[in-house]
């Protein structure tokens, strides 16, 4: 029987993994963090994992995912041939959408849950401000749930704390939790691989900087 006590984030070391990380602290007894490889361009991000598990003291386990970006191509995270979006395209995904990537994640994630006897998956997906990755929406989080649980005759329940705030918020939430610093500090983000504040120029930075600035001029920091 599974754990409904316990909770296995899916954790990249990035700003939304972070919060949802010391979220799963606050809410369950037991929490570990998993974390993948998979051909991404800045592997740096791992080390930021590592140490982030490590100063929240929870169980880390790495895997190697690598077999996406080997099905894959035109992925600006993974293809360093090819030049990054700087916007998001009109009538499709931007081309550092890595496609199947929180599919795979989360499926691989419930089979280690399952192994750990830990009923609850918990991932920073969100729909609210995104970059238009379909796999971030409540739909397919929903969707993929069911289909979990039908696969391995389990109740695994999908968490996603996230999914419904803008960046400003997740900022907030990270401040509640105590974790503000460490998010900001520690984290990586960026596309380009610089960590904390990162390159100020890529998608990622520029919707995480946003947020920040909207946060802090809210709390008059």
């Amino acid at each position: 029987m599974l754990d409904k006590d316990s909770a296995l984030v899916v954790f990249s070391g990035g700003q939304d993994s972070t919060t949802c990380l010391y979220w799963a602290k606050r809410e369950f007894k037991k929490v570990y963090a998993i974390t993948y490889t998979y051909g991404q361009k800045h592997s740096n991000e791992v080390d930021q994992a590592r140490e982030i598990a490590q100063i929240a003291g929870v169980e880390w386990k790495l895997v190697d995912a690598s077999f996406i970006s080997s099905i894959i191509s035109g992925c600006s995270l993974t293809d360093t041939s090819v030049e990054m979006d700087k916007e998001k395209p009109i009538d499709s995904p931007p081309n550092t959408f890595v496609p199947g990537r929180n599919l795979f994640f989360l499926s691989i994630a419930a089979v280690h849950a399952r192994e750990l006897g830990c009923m609850n998956l918990v991932t920073g997906v969100g729909q609210a401000d995104y970059s238009g990755y379909p796999d971030c929406h409540d739909s397919f989080i929903r969707s993929l749930n069911v289909s979990l649980n039908l696969a391995m005759d389990e109740q695994f329940v999908i968490h996603t704390p996230l999914m419904w705030l803008n960046k400003c918020e997740i900022w907030s939430m990270a401040d509640e939790l105590g974790v503000f610093d460490l998010v900001r500090d520690k984290t990586l983000t960026c596309y380009n691989g610089i960590v904390g504040d990162g390159c100020g120029e890529c998608p990622a930075c520029k919707l995480r900087r946003r947020g920040l600035e909207q946060f802090l001029m809210k709390t008059r920091r």
